[in-house]
């Protein structure tokens, strides 16, 4: 005989509670069709229709109810049985995190928490794939983007500002330009951020663009090696900036329409080494957003046209 279907069973028990598809999966961190799925599954193995769906919500049918009531309690026994062991795990943290984020902004900082919770593992994995936290192997993840993660908590750490840098090497001999002469440096691209930083304070796009990079990291590494001047997020061209590797060329700013978050599921509320690694994040991202390094002073100017183009940054 097959084993029980635990997984479909789980799903049902949520959906059961729940009286609603949505409601479950988000408690799940599940899609809506792929807990449909599972009740598909799990009526063709017992052979009848566990659920009613009406315009208010899910019913249960009379094997439905009888399913709930004989399936539910072993499962909340189950539940009880692995508390204790989990318990044994809350000083072991799973942590997703970009890689740009990774390098240039946390790692510099995690001796910090280290030394004051010598008590906690960290697991890092750093990635741009997004996390499945239904498997439950990561317990939270940095992650860049507008903030719109259903289902999970998100909680914002810094909002991202762009400020042009370059190289001194690239600079070394040249007039200082101004702010409406930016257009006569050779630039690296993508052209559309470019676009929208001329319509926020002036100037004129070049002609053509030294080269063009689809990513920050390496367009970064393309202004560290002299080959023009590129839009830099300020999380990651900061140190570089502080260790006098870059330089800004002038204090203006445009902030971005993506920041930096944190996002978790509600089960990593109850993990003592994550609470304790959110404390401390958090108020490093405070600090980070209270002290500004020397030439990176937030002074955008907004117009019009800015507004209306803005969302392509």
């Amino acid at each position: 005989m097959a084993r029980a279907p635990l997984n479909s069973l789980q799903t049902f028990v949520a959906a059961a509670q729940a009286q609603n598809l949505t409601r479950a999966a988000e408690r799940l961190h599940l899609t809506v069709s792929a807990l449909s799925h599972q009740m598909r599954l799990l009526e063709e193995r017992v052979d009848c229709k566990l659920f009613v769906r009406g315009p208010r919500g899910l019913k249960l049918t009379a094997e439905g109810q009888r399913l709930l009531d004989n399936v539910a309690p072993h499962l909340e026994a189950i539940e009880d049985a692995l508390k204790p062991l989990c318990a044994r795990c809350d000083n072991t943290l799973s942590l997703s995190s970009m890689p740009s984020m990774t390098s240039s902004w946390l790692l510099p900082r995690l001796p910090g928490f280290v030394a004051n919770h010598p008590e906690v593992e960290l697991n890092l994995d750093s990635s741009i794939e997004l996390v499945d936290f239904a498997d439950g192997r990561c317990d939270a993840a940095l992650r860049y983007g507008m903030g719109e993660w259903p289902g999970l908590i998100v909680e914002l750490l810094i909002e991202e500002w762009l400020t042009p840098v370059a190289s001194p090497a690239l600079l070394a001999g040249r007039k200082p330009p101004r702010l409406g002469e930016l257009g006569k440096l050779p630039l690296l691209g993508p052209e559309d951020i470019w676009q929208n930083w001329f319509a926020l304070h002036g100037g004129r796009a070049p002609r053509r663009y030294v080269a063009s990079f689809n990513d920050a990291e390496s367009r970064q590494r393309a202004a560290l090696g002299g080959l023009g001047v590129a839009l830099g997020r300020t999380t990651m061209v900061r140190p570089l900036i502080e260790a006098g590797q870059l330089v800004t060329l002038f204090p203006e700013m445009m902030k971005g329409n993506r920041a930096h978050y944190l996002v978790y599921p509600e089960r990593s509320r109850k993990h003592a080494g994550f609470m304790a690694f959110r404390e401390w994040l958090l108020d490093e991202a405070a600090r980070f957003r209270a002290v500004p390094p020397a030439g990176l002073v937030k002074r955008p100017r907004q117009t019009a046209r800015a507004a209306r183009i803005r969302k392509r940054a």
